[in-house]
């Protein structure tokens, strides 16, 4: 297993590379992280916004079944995210189950974006899920995320083992189509939804213009 990721070192040194201005607005947003997509926008969502709500929303209520669907299916989606993270210039590891649902990783993000460490853990769970390409239900992968965002191991693995949050992560799928989106992750910034990691920007923009308008 490596080391765990120390994001307070990271984002010390994206400060003095001269990390963008914030947007003094606050977001939702919706993430599965079984989906690569959540890794290749988490960290822009997190540089973007002053205040992020991270609320894990079920990909496959959302899209009404797995990843991807068949093999063609999931061909495409393997080569859009390849292209979007050379794009990105982001590196891109394929977890060797993928694609799979991560129901405890998922139960812990809730727990977390709860205690306020919600960006803490996605960014460290979807870095060594995609940069790693380990496996998130893997008891110490999870316990590795979980410490690089001061989830203390108890706390972890009950958060893991408690199937009465899976409910609520198939809702906030469920409502996510209800609204029009049809895949993961989607960004609410006011009452406006964007949904796809490439409509990110589209938001961050939206939210930019607003602030600037109210003064």
């Amino acid at each position: 297993m490596g080391d765990v990721i120390n994001l307070a070192e990271r984002r010390d040194a994206r400060r003095s590379r001269g990390a963008p201005v914030r947007v003094p607005r606050r977001a939702e947003f919706f993430f599965d992280l079984s989906s690569p997509f959540t890794y290749l926008a988490a960290e822009r969502v997190d540089r973007a916004f002053e205040d992020v709500i991270w609320t894990p929303a079920s990909a496959a209520a959302l899209q009404r079944g797995r990843q991807g669907g068949d093999a063609a299916g999931l061909d495409r989606l393997r080569q859009a995210a390849e292209e979007r993270a050379a794009l990105l210039r982001l590196p891109l590891s394929w977890p060797e189950r993928f694609p799979a649902d991560v129901p405890a990783a998922m139960r812990v993000a809730a727990f977390a974006s709860q205690a306020g460490r919600g960006a803490a853990f996605v960014l460290a769970a979807t870095r060594l899920a995609f940069c790693g390409g380990f496996d998130l239900e893997d008891p110490e992968i999870l316990a590795e995320a979980a410490a690089a965002a001061n989830i203390v191991l108890d706390e972890c693995l009950a958060s893991a083992r408690d199937t009465g949050r899976d409910g609520a992560i198939e809702s906030e799928g469920r409502r996510l189509l209800a609204a029009g989106a049809d895949r993961l992750p989607a960004l609410r910034v006011g009452r406006a939804l964007y949904w796809g990691e490439d409509r990110l920007s589209d938001a961050a923009l939206a939210a930019r213009l607003a602030a600037a308008a109210q003064g």
